[in-house]
């Protein structure tokens, strides 16, 4: 990140996470929901005054610290890729990932914060806004959680070395969505366990060691990954690319064919929907026949 035309302040970027999360929370606690704004947007996901705030906080801080970087929110209005192909460094943005679940008040969701080079995510932040816990990763520079029920100090995130073979691997999946392709995936496995989560915080799993692996078989975007990427990257983790999608959920190519490239998620493409993925904890590596 030398050609970065700023010093990097990881600590404004945790107070503007932090910030957006207590605007959320706001929203969060008013009691009638009615108060709460929800509307159906194009594709008809939900979005609320929590989502909408917390993108104003996020990117009037941002702006205001790093006025030449571009910002791309899921709440702002898309930028066309013949413009957003010239980037250099960008922001992207989820201010609150998890709207479906802040709506059923069950608290899994998140705002995540990432800034992406070229392609590749290399600063990200991932607020948990109703434990105030806060996990944020550079590139090369390592992952932390930063949980202020816990002293409020920076912990290294490292995840510990599994094998595919191993039995028993604890195995996190979206409360949301399944396919044919995931049982498919989880089929290789032996008596693994399950973890039932929604939003962001299934990547948080993985990098605090309660989870092995996170497959996404179903249509996500760029800015749902992109801050958590880093968070798992840094923490000795992956997440690779298993098949293109449509914004329907139809795998486009074969799944199994794309996961054994290796290839990861990158970002700033043309089209902003991921393909399928899987999230890893650290893998030990295969031993050369």
């Amino acid at each position: 990140m030398e050609d970065f035309p700023y010093v990097l302040d990881v600590e404004h970027l945790v107070g503007v996470a932090r910030a957006a999360g207590n605007a959320i929370m706001e929203v969060y606690g008013l009691e009638d929901q009615k108060e709460w704004g929800v509307q159906a947007k194009s594709d008809e996901s939900p979005v609320t005054k929590a989502d909408l705030k917390a993108n104003a906080v996020i990117c009037a801080a941002l702006a205001d610290k790093y006025p030449d970087i571009p910002i791309v929110s899921e709440e702002n209005k898309k930028v066309p890729y013949s413009e957003r192909k010239d980037y250099t460094y960008s922001w992207n943005i989820d201010p609150l990932d998890g709207t479906k679940e802040f709506i059923k008040r069950n608290g899994q969701f998140a705002t995540n914060i990432a800034l992406i080079r070229g392609q590749e995510p290399v600063v990200g932040v991932v607020q948990i806004p109703t434990t105030g816990a806060t996990y944020w990763a550079v590139k090369g520079k390592g992952a932390y959680v930063r949980n202020p029920q816990k002293g409020d100090v920076d912990v290294r995130l490292e995840c510990k070395e599994f094998s595919d073979s191993d039995e028993g691997l604890t195995i996190v999946t979206s409360r949301r969505h399944t396919s044919a392709a995931a049982e498919e995936f989880l089929s290789h496995y032996t008596n693994p366990k399950f973890i039932q989560m929604g939003s962001s915080l299934k990547f948080t799993k993985i990098a605090e060691n309660e989870a092995h692996i996170y497959p996404r078989m179903a249509p996500t975007c760029e800015w749902d990954t992109a801050a958590p990427h880093v968070v798992i990257n840094e923490a000795g983790g992956e997440i690779l690319q298993a098949g293109l999608c449509a914004s329907d959920g139809t795998l486009l190519e074969n799944w199994e064919e794309a996961l054994k490239k290796g290839e990861p998620v990158v970002y700033n493409k043309e089209n902003d929907l991921n393909p399928f993925f899987v999230a890893y904890g650290k893998r030990k590596k295969k031993e050369e026949s």
